[in-house]
């Protein structure tokens, strides 16, 4: 008979016969090797230490969630909000837990930001003290890793235990979060957590999060379709295209610039911000109020924010749509939904600092993947045909193939030739 082979859930914080408290100075001190430069720590459990990696691309370890909405605004965003529809379910399901004053009920939107905090008092005191309070931004980038937010990246439930938090304010908490979907569309709304204890670090609570966001989509699909968001096209395009409720509408480059702007910072810019975004140094305050102003006359207020600058509501955008399947490792997937370039005609440094970081988390993806297929699309497109470092690795992968070869060796006296023209 063979050897019995024991399945671990990866998304479970525990495996059975795990003791929680020699768990929490593990994974501790795997997280302080972590931030001493030790890249990927090998007791971790691989969706922890990816998004460990991610956040700290972003933010430092210390760092506390910011508020990106409060009062008026708050209340306005998320009565607006689809899963406001739903409120009832998950309070149905999960209010019991929020109620017993050792859980927190959650909810929060695709951007990670907070909606719905609730429980006992004292622990949501508790909870205030690292800014897990509605309004609060807990996406990777600004609050690290912690279940809504990293099971809004990887599009998948899971549990987050105790030192697995990146940030030390929230080391103390362990959290289990389902993301949450529009049924029709499959498009993500946000994700439904409960927050409290070590003892959270079972399947059960896992379990019961994952069934309250099903019977949530369930509902939604009842009720017919969602509301449309509008939608934004700026890839492999001088001028964005913007739909609204099926509309199109038209923008010049710098609306287009504005609004692409606008829909990578949702919890808003100031027109400083926007100016230096858009112009840098030579910002005139002036003219970057009057092409806002036109912006709003274009999208209307029930769209576009002032004080700060910043859309009432969530936008699709195709950069975005890139951005998320690259975060869950969906490489070729990416490269489909790539028609090119970010407004490449734009030289605003706000969009031409995007446009790179797209492309060279696009290039980084498929020249990491080791895929030959891959590598051979991006450079039959026609901003890849003349990439040397991706030819390199096209003739590194097929060393018999003498149009590589021949392609490699042009752009290298190519290359050559430019740089010492322009040798001072």
């Amino acid at each position: 008979m063979g050897q019995e082979v024991l399945l671990v859930n990866p998304w479970l914080a525990l495996t059975p016969g795990d003791d929680p408290a020699e768990r929490i100075r593990q994974v501790g001190r795997a997280h302080e090797r972590f931030l001493a430069g030790e890249r990927r720590p090998p007791t971790m459990r691989p969706v922890v230490a990816e998004s460990w990696a991610r956040s700290a691309a972003h933010i430092r370890a210390d760092a506390t969630a910011p508020i990106d909405l409060a009062d008026d605004d708050l209340e306005a965003y998320r009565s607006a909000h689809p899963l406001s529809r739903v409120m009832p379910i998950f309070r149905d399901l999960l209010g019991g837990l929020a109620e017993d004053g050792d859980h927190i009920l959650a909810v929060c939107d695709e951007h990670g930001r907070l909606l719905w905090v609730e429980g006992h008092p004292a622990t949501l005191r508790g909870a205030a003290s690292m800014n897990f309070v509605p309004g609060a931004r807990w996406d990777e980038a600004h609050a690290g890793t912690n279940a809504p937010g990293t099971a809004l990246a990887v599009d998948h439930a899971l549990q987050i235990f105790a030192t697995e938090h990146f940030s030390h304010p929230a080391q103390r908490w362990t959290c289990a979060a389902a993301p949450v979907h529009d049924p029709g569309t499959g498009r993500l709304l946000g994700a439904i957590d409960v927050t409290g204890g070590d003892h959270l670090a079972n399947p059960h609570s896992l379990a019961l999060v994952r069934a309250t966001a099903l019977a949530a989509e369930a509902y939604l699909r009842g009720v017919g379709p969602l509301p449309q968001r509008p939608q934004v096209a700026a890839l492999g395009r001088d001028e964005a295209r913007l739909a609204v409720g099926g509309k199109p509408v038209r923008l010049g480059r710098r609306h287009s610039e504005l609004l692409v702007l606008l829909t990578v910072h949702p919890e808003g810019r100031t027109g400083d911000q926007l100016g230096f975004d858009l112009y840098g140094d030579d910002v005139n305050p002036v003219t970057v109020r009057a092409e806002l102003s036109r912006l709003r006359r274009i999208l209307g207020p029930e769209l576009l924010d002032s004080r700060p600058y910043r859309l009432r509501t969530g936008v699709e955008t195709d950069l975005g749509t890139v951005a998320r399947l690259l975060d869950t490792g969906r490489t070729a997937e990416a490269l489909d939904a790539y028609p090119g370039p970010l407004l490449p005609a734009s030289d605003a440094p706000g969009i031409v600092r995007l446009r790179r970081r797209l492309d060279d988390r696009l290039r980084a993806a498929i020249l990491g993947s080791g895929d030959r297929r891959l590598v051979q699309t991006w450079l039959n497109r026609p901003w890849g045909g003349d990439d040397l470092e991706m030819w390199e690795a096209y003739a590194g992968l097929m060393p018999r193939d003498p149009v590589a070869a021949r392609r490699v060796a042009a752009l290298t006296r190519e290359y050559a030739c430019n740089v010492s023209a322009t040798w001072p």
